[in-house]
């Protein structure tokens, strides 16, 4: 199994929040089971991390395994040997590869001729660890997702797909806004509401971000300019005005949690105020990152 969309979880996502609430609690108290000794993650990085590589990092080694970095320019992979070939070699050498790409082709073609699971650490298209531990976070809060509403205002980015079907698989009840022109992917959108209809999900696309967060539980925003993005860097500032998340805004959804992928542009899409408010759960977002990835990590290669 491969961990590449978040739909890749459909039908065994509640079993991997049940397990990292499990290993969260064992944490805390201290209990590090070795459930993956023995065994070696691969992490192929072309984007620079924080959250990623620790998290994955520190996940394999309270689990007992191990954990290699990798970037392109330490690899053949960067000198023109094919996805392909990489994905075979490392096959007979790991029980795992987590891969943080620039394409999401790329990540796709790696699973499919590898013979271990390969997880997608992030790509353009879809940014699955993250909301998994996002959907994890919202129910430690709420004791429940189906019908809980989650409003999302920024840009349609890989992000915003993954939460998007992700609450569609959910029954979560999703509205964002965005400017006009930074919708998330029409093939996304329609693909979350053909979920919608099996789930009981509502899915709703707007750019008024004032009528998205109404009622919300959850508000999310992220950066407005993604690595990759920083020639489109001024007209995107530009664009995104409107679209922070203040207090004012907060006003309309007095009741919401505020929840941040990090890194945050402080100032920008989200302000100071909010961020270190007590609506606030980022700092709860980023842990939860470790847990359920440790889940992840246990469910795909088959330890406990």
């Amino acid at each position: 199994m491969h961990l590449i969309s978040i739909l890749d979880m459909e039908g065994i996502i509640e079993e991997v929040f049940s397990l990292a609430e499990e290993l969260k609690h064992r944490a805390k108290r201290g209990e590090l089971e070795e459930l993956l000794r023995g065994r070696t993650l691969a992490m192929i990085f072309e984007k620079a991390s924080t959250r990623t590589r620790v998290s994955f990092e520190v996940a394999m080694a309270q689990l007992g395994g191990h954990a290699l970095y990798l970037s392109p320019k330490d690899m053949q992979l960067g000198r023109g040997e094919t996805i392909a070939d990489t994905a075979r070699t490392l096959s007979r050498y790991v029980d795992a590869v987590m891969i943080r790409a620039y394409r999401h082709g790329d990540v796709v073609e790696l699973a499919r001729h590898a013979s271990v699971p390969v997880i997608n650490g992030l790509t353009d298209l879809e940014h699955p660890c993250q909301a998994a531990s996002d959907f994890f976070t919202m129910r430690e809060l709420k004791g429940r997702l189906r019908g809980v509403k989650l409003a999302y205002v920024g840009d349609g980015n890989n992000v915003c797909h993954s939460l998007l079907l992700g609450s569609a698989m959910l029954g979560i009840k999703f509205s964002c806004a965005t400017p006009p022109g930074y919708e998330p992917q029409e093939s996304i959108v329609e693909r979350a509401r053909a979920l919608a209809e099996e789930s009981g999900a509502e899915i709703e696309v707007l750019h008024s971000p004032r009528e998205a967060v109404a009622g919300a539980d959850f508000v999310y925003t992220d950066v407005w300019v993604s690595m990759g993005q920083e020639s489109e860097a001024e007209r995107r500032m530009r664009d995104f005005r409107g679209y922070q998340v203040n207090s004012e805004l907060l006003r309309h959804a007095p009741r919401a949690k505020v929840m941040h992928c990090l890194p945050a542009k402080r100032g920008y899409e989200i302000t100071d105020e909010v961020m270190d408010g007590e609506a606030s759960i980022v700092w709860e977002q980023a842990e939860n990152r470790l847990h359920v990835q440790k889940a992840i990590l246990v469910r795909l290669l088959g330890g406990g």
